[in-house]
């Protein structure tokens, strides 16, 4: 196992190495007073100093490669250039805007891990019956549904209609206590820096706000759990040794809790580590929708106005994400099932 995860680990450069060769080669397609954007640290000096003099003094008319070079050399010092949208250097706008989406995504895999899970459970055990039918249906409209129309369905039942969940990610009086000097932000996730600073109003406010966005991705990706729950439980169920365990004369919820249920996870387990993963990703569009400071509003932003160097940092940032995430699940398949051996 130590040796999997050393050897994973010691991929993660290679594959960003990877990820930043296509991302550059798509920059490189750009004309350098476009790319130079990428280079610069203050929009201030395209004002105040002749822009051909700072493309030649940057080498942005040098051959690719070199190019690439020199951009690589920047990256691994963490400069990833300015960024127009985030009006600060692009890895201070990402890491601002990080906890934000991690506070949507938490609380999103939450009911979708165990909502889902006990549905498909449920769909399961009533084969063929009217409630797995009801579930059934219910799964395939979720599954069917683009998470901007069903947002938009969202916004306009919730707020438009009921004004119940606004959204934005606090109310103005809201934001006034947590942006004051007396509110002290210990994760940068709005819900939990209430609590620690005792501000259960502010706690309350933030929970309205997160309510549309939370019930957007989880109806999504709710109801691809329950398919993979229903189905693998289906498989189970049919196995020899719960024909065995009912033929002994166990309890009917032993068999289902004890035999079935374990084993029918293993599969869920590792679904529902890749969806929260892919969660993260997922929220561009829902935090555009619902008007959320966060990672997604942010890219979504930077690619309409061309802010190659946000687009870049962020599709960088993603990734590394997603590879320690899809690590972290890997490893955590391991425990599940026994029977895997990673080495």
């Amino acid at each position: 196992m130590i040796f999997y995860i050393i050897r994973r680990v010691l991929f993660i450069p290679i594959t960003l190495f990877g990820i930043s060769l296509i991302v550059f080669s798509m920059i490189g397609m750009l004309s350098p007073y476009q790319r130079l954007a990428t280079f610069i640290s203050s929009p201030d000096r395209l004002k105040s100093e002749n822009v051909d003099q700072l493309i030649s003094m940057y080498g942005l008319d040098d051959p690719i490669p070199v190019q690439y070079g020199r951009w690589f050399k920047n990256l691994l010092q963490g400069n990833l250039g300015w960024s127009y949208v985030g009006k600060a250097p692009v890895l201070q706008a990402l890491l601002q805007r990080f906890p934000y989406t991690l506070e949507l995504t938490l609380y999103s895999a939450i009911p979708i891990i165990l909502i889902g899970t006990w549905m498909g459970v449920l769909s399961a055990l009533h084969h063929n019956r009217t409630l797995d039918h009801s579930l059934r249906i219910f799964a395939v409209v979720g599954w069917s549904f683009p998470d901007f129309v069903f947002g938009l369905f969202v916004l306009m039942i919730f707020y438009s209609t009921l004004g119940l969940f606004p959204p934005g990610n606090l109310s103005l009086w809201a934001e006034g206590i947590v942006k004051s000097t007396s509110f002290r932000s210990f994760t940068g996730m709005t819900t939990i820096d209430a609590l620690l600073n005792g501000r259960l109003d502010v706690f309350v406010n933030a929970l309205r706000h997160l309510v549309g966005p939370v019930l957007t991705l989880t109806y999504v990706q709710l109801a691809y759990i329950l398919r993979i729950t229903r189905s693998s439980m289906l498989d189970v169920l049919q196995r020899d040794y719960v024909r065995t365990a009912r033929a002994k004369g166990l309890d009917e919820r032993i068999v289902i809790n004890k035999h079935a249920k374990r084993n029918a996870m293993i599969p869920v387990a590792t679904v529902s580590g890749q969806t929260i993963v892919g969660l993260m990703a997922g929220t561009v569009i829902v935090e555009a929708i619902f008007n959320r400071t966060g990672l997604g509003s942010f890219l979504a932003l930077a690619a309409q106005q061309l802010d190659y160097a946000s687009i870049m940092g962020g599709v960088l940032f993603f990734g590394l994400i997603l590879i320690i995430g899809n690590l972290l699940v890997d490893i955590s398949y391991a425990y599940i099932d026994p029977r895997v051996r990673l080495d």
